[in-house]
Protein backbone atom coordinates (compact mmCIF):
# COMPACT_ATOMS: atom_id res chain seq x y z
CA UNK A 1 0.00 0.00 0.00
CA UNK A 2 1.11 3.61 -1.02
CA UNK A 3 0.13 7.16 0.38
CA UNK A 4 0.61 9.92 -1.64
CA UNK A 5 1.31 13.25 -0.18
CA UNK A 6 0.35 16.54 -1.89
CA UNK A 7 3.12 18.59 -2.31
CA UNK A 8 3.32 22.39 -2.64
CA UNK A 9 0.15 25.04 -1.05
CA UNK A 10 -0.97 24.99 2.13
CA UNK A 11 -0.59 22.62 4.86
CA UNK A 12 -4.50 22.67 5.54
CA UNK A 13 -4.79 20.62 2.54
CA UNK A 14 -2.71 18.25 3.60
CA UNK A 15 -5.10 15.29 3.13
CA UNK A 16 -3.91 11.74 3.24
CA UNK A 17 -4.63 9.78 -0.07
CA UNK A 18 -4.55 6.14 0.15
CA UNK A 19 -4.83 4.31 -3.42
CA UNK A 20 -3.96 0.44 -3.78
CA UNK A 21 -1.55 -0.48 -6.68
CA UNK A 22 -2.89 -2.24 -9.09
CA UNK A 23 0.13 -3.27 -11.28
CA UNK A 24 1.08 -6.18 -9.48
CA UNK A 25 -2.80 -7.47 -9.92
CA UNK A 26 -2.57 -6.60 -13.63
CA UNK A 27 0.55 -8.28 -14.32
CA UNK A 28 -0.52 -11.22 -12.38
CA UNK A 29 -3.49 -11.43 -14.38
CA UNK A 30 -1.77 -10.96 -18.10
CA UNK A 31 0.76 -14.55 -16.78
CA UNK A 32 -2.48 -16.49 -15.87
CA UNK A 33 -3.85 -15.47 -19.57
CA UNK A 34 -0.92 -16.09 -20.97
CA UNK A 35 -1.04 -19.79 -19.10
CA UNK A 36 -4.57 -20.62 -20.13
CA UNK A 37 -3.89 -19.77 -23.93
CA UNK A 38 -0.69 -22.11 -24.17
CA UNK A 39 -2.36 -24.91 -22.21
CA UNK A 40 -5.94 -24.98 -24.36
CA UNK A 41 -5.57 -27.82 -26.96
CA UNK A 42 -5.96 -26.61 -30.63
CA UNK A 43 -9.44 -26.74 -31.48
CA UNK A 44 -9.92 -28.74 -35.02
CA UNK A 45 -12.93 -27.23 -36.97
CA UNK A 46 -14.02 -30.62 -38.63
CA UNK A 47 -17.38 -31.29 -38.89
CA UNK A 48 -18.52 -34.60 -38.66
CA UNK A 49 -21.16 -35.80 -40.87
CA UNK A 50 -22.77 -39.01 -41.55
CA UNK A 51 -23.55 -38.87 -45.21
CA UNK A 52 -26.14 -41.57 -46.75
CA UNK A 53 -24.85 -44.13 -49.01
CA UNK A 54 -26.45 -45.07 -52.82
CA UNK A 55 -27.98 -43.74 -55.10
CA UNK A 56 -29.95 -40.47 -54.83
CA UNK A 57 -33.24 -40.90 -55.17
CA UNK A 58 -34.70 -40.24 -58.77
CA UNK A 59 -36.40 -36.51 -59.61
CA UNK A 60 -40.26 -36.23 -58.99
CA UNK A 61 -42.32 -36.22 -62.07
CA UNK A 62 -43.87 -32.60 -62.91
CA UNK A 63 -47.30 -33.16 -62.98
CA UNK A 64 -49.34 -32.57 -65.77
CA UNK A 65 -51.76 -29.33 -66.44
CA UNK A 66 -54.65 -28.58 -67.09
CA UNK A 67 -56.10 -25.42 -68.53
CA UNK A 68 -59.69 -24.67 -68.01
CA UNK A 69 -61.02 -21.91 -69.72
CA UNK A 70 -63.70 -20.12 -68.74
CA UNK A 71 -64.97 -17.37 -71.52
CA UNK A 72 -67.37 -14.51 -70.72
CA UNK A 73 -70.47 -15.37 -72.29
CA UNK A 74 -69.81 -19.04 -70.04
CA UNK A 75 -68.23 -20.92 -72.76
CA UNK A 76 -65.85 -23.24 -70.86
CA UNK A 77 -62.74 -25.22 -72.87
CA UNK A 78 -60.74 -28.12 -71.58
CA UNK A 79 -57.26 -27.15 -72.86
CA UNK A 80 -58.23 -25.14 -75.60
CA UNK A 81 -61.14 -28.14 -76.77
CA UNK A 82 -64.56 -26.71 -75.81
CA UNK A 83 -66.52 -28.13 -74.00
CA UNK A 84 -70.40 -28.88 -75.79
CA UNK A 85 -72.23 -29.30 -72.25
CA UNK A 86 -71.68 -29.67 -68.41
CA UNK A 87 -71.74 -33.60 -68.65
CA UNK A 88 -68.95 -33.80 -70.70
CA UNK A 89 -67.09 -30.75 -68.41
CA UNK A 90 -67.55 -33.30 -65.19
CA UNK A 91 -66.70 -36.44 -67.45
CA UNK A 92 -63.43 -34.97 -67.49
CA UNK A 93 -62.92 -33.49 -64.16
CA UNK A 94 -63.75 -37.38 -62.91
CA UNK A 95 -61.26 -38.71 -65.02
CA UNK A 96 -58.82 -35.83 -63.56
CA UNK A 97 -59.69 -36.90 -59.99
CA UNK A 98 -58.80 -40.56 -60.56
CA UNK A 99 -55.67 -39.76 -62.17
CA UNK A 100 -53.06 -40.76 -59.94
CA UNK A 101 -51.23 -38.06 -59.60
CA UNK A 102 -54.08 -35.91 -60.14
CA UNK A 103 -53.32 -33.14 -62.69
CA UNK A 104 -52.37 -29.46 -61.59
CA UNK A 105 -56.08 -27.87 -63.02
CA UNK A 106 -55.56 -24.17 -63.94
CA UNK A 107 -58.27 -22.24 -64.00
CA UNK A 108 -58.49 -19.15 -65.86
CA UNK A 109 -61.46 -17.18 -66.67
CA UNK A 110 -62.06 -14.37 -69.23
CA UNK A 111 -61.63 -10.84 -66.92
CA UNK A 112 -65.20 -10.17 -68.43
CA UNK A 113 -66.76 -13.52 -67.11
CA UNK A 114 -69.15 -13.33 -64.30
CA UNK A 115 -68.27 -14.89 -61.12
CA UNK A 116 -71.36 -17.87 -61.69
CA UNK A 117 -69.69 -19.24 -63.99
CA UNK A 118 -66.02 -19.37 -62.42
CA UNK A 119 -67.84 -20.41 -59.21
CA UNK A 120 -70.04 -23.37 -60.72
CA UNK A 121 -66.40 -24.69 -62.28
CA UNK A 122 -64.87 -24.78 -58.89
CA UNK A 123 -67.82 -26.36 -57.22
CA UNK A 124 -67.65 -29.57 -59.73
CA UNK A 125 -64.28 -29.63 -59.59
CA UNK A 126 -64.74 -29.32 -55.62
CA UNK A 127 -67.50 -31.92 -55.62
CA UNK A 128 -65.72 -34.71 -58.09
CA UNK A 129 -62.79 -34.63 -56.00
CA UNK A 130 -59.91 -32.44 -58.01
CA UNK A 131 -58.01 -31.07 -55.32
CA UNK A 132 -55.42 -29.78 -57.42
CA UNK A 133 -57.07 -26.64 -58.74
CA UNK A 134 -55.88 -23.24 -58.70
CA UNK A 135 -56.64 -19.67 -60.50
CA UNK A 136 -55.03 -18.30 -63.16
CA UNK A 137 -54.31 -14.89 -64.33
CA UNK A 138 -54.92 -12.85 -61.52
CA UNK A 139 -53.12 -10.43 -62.83
CA UNK A 140 -55.48 -9.28 -65.81
CA UNK A 141 -57.89 -8.01 -62.44
CA UNK A 142 -54.87 -5.46 -61.26
CA UNK A 143 -55.79 -1.57 -61.82
CA UNK A 144 -53.42 0.13 -63.74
Amino acid sequence: MAMSMPTGGDSDDMDVVVDMNTTPLIDVMLVLLIMLIVTIPIQTHAVKLDLPAGNPPPPPVPPTVVTIDVDFDGTISWNGEAMPDEASLQDHLIAAAKADPQPEVHLKPNKLATYKYVAHVMADAQRLGVTNIGLVGNEQFMGP
